[in-house]
């Protein structure tokens, strides 16, 4: 039997509670920890965590659950996590990488993986040559950390797109403008990795007059096969992330298929209700199997 946490801000969360199900119906101890609320102690030799009070002891393995909004601090807790010889499903450094749209994309397209064209403005001067760049608009400008489609904007003129750049200039917010996939008609395919294998693929389709694919924006999802190439490039991508446990998003243009995103902290309801697929069992199952090796491996 393992002692798990679930790093999670919301006990009652769709994901939170389905891995919480699925530890307790494979036999393990399962606990849901608020890690805004996790006092992490700076100590020679003596790494821990207070929480509710006390020190935090025994825990064979944490799931995290981190928001965006919080990642930050999210990072910190599983960092200490790590220093404390507690396998994380999700390492500290994978999750800020995975975060920040930019050093996803650039890491995947350093080592090969194909990526929506992609520009970030050093200046609002240089987004005319950019747009340029990009054969026009329209453009697609996300912030560089945003869910569910906030902060993911598709400007239609030079003129919008100029003024979307200033605005989140002036509130020191960085951008990136990337290239807009017609194509891809406004849909694209999310696929959940677990270890080494892909557990489930779902289609989303935008709702109509809407670009953006996010189902809390009122997008449809069925069930998708990926073609092998695309299983690949999927499975590579959540490897250069570092990432075990990963939602992969591609979009498949003209150039073949693009990565678009690789979530650190994919939801499981859309998917599982769509596919019917057991994934918090598949993860559940995976983390034993890992734990067990992570011990044999630890050096004391």
């Amino acid at each position: 039997m393992l002692n798990i946490a679930i790093l999670s801000r919301g006990a009652g969360l769709y994901s939170t509670q389905s891995l919480f199900r699925a530890s307790r119906m494979r036999g393990h101890y399962v606990r849901v920890i608020d890690h805004k609320r996790c006092n992490i102690v700076i100590e020679k030799d003596l790494p821990h965590i207070i929480y509710e009070g006390e020190r935090l002891v025994g825990v064979d393995a944490v799931i995290p659950r981190i928001g965006a909004s919080i990642t930050d601090y999210g990072a910190a807790v599983i960092r200490q996590f790590e220093l404390m010889g507690v396998y994380t499903a999700t390492r500290s450094e994978a999750l800020i990488i995975a975060r920040d749209k930019l050093k996803c994309l650039q890491k995947l397209s350093a080592f090969g993986i194909s990526v929506p064209k992609t520009f970030i403005a050093g200046s609002v001067e240089d987004v005319p040559a950019l747009i340029d760049n990009l054969s026009g608009v329209p453009v697609v400008i996300k912030l560089l950390e945003s869910t569910h489609g906030v902060g993911v904007i598709l400007a239609h003129s030079r003129s919008t797109a100029i003024s979307i750049v200033e605005a989140f200039s002036k509130f020191n917010k960085p951008v990136i403008i990337q290239e807009y996939i017609e194509e891809a008609g406004g849909a694209d395919v999310r696929a959940f990795v677990v270890g080494k294998k892909v557990v489930a693929a779902i289609k989303r389709q935008a709702e109509s007059g809407e670009f953006r694919s996010n189902l809390h924006r009122g997008a449809t999802s069925t069930i998708e096969l990926l073609t092998a190439k695309e299983t690949e490039i999927v499975l590579m991508s959540a490897k250069l992330m570092g990432l075990e446990i990963a939602g992969v998003d591609l979009l498949r243009s003209n150039k073949g298929p693009l990565v678009m995103e690789v979530n650190a902290s994919p939801g499981l309801e859309g998917i599982e209700n769509t596919t019917g697929v057991d994934i918090a069992g598949d993860i559940i199952e995976y983390l034993d199997k890992r734990i067990r090796n992570f011990n044999k491996n630890k050096k004391w």
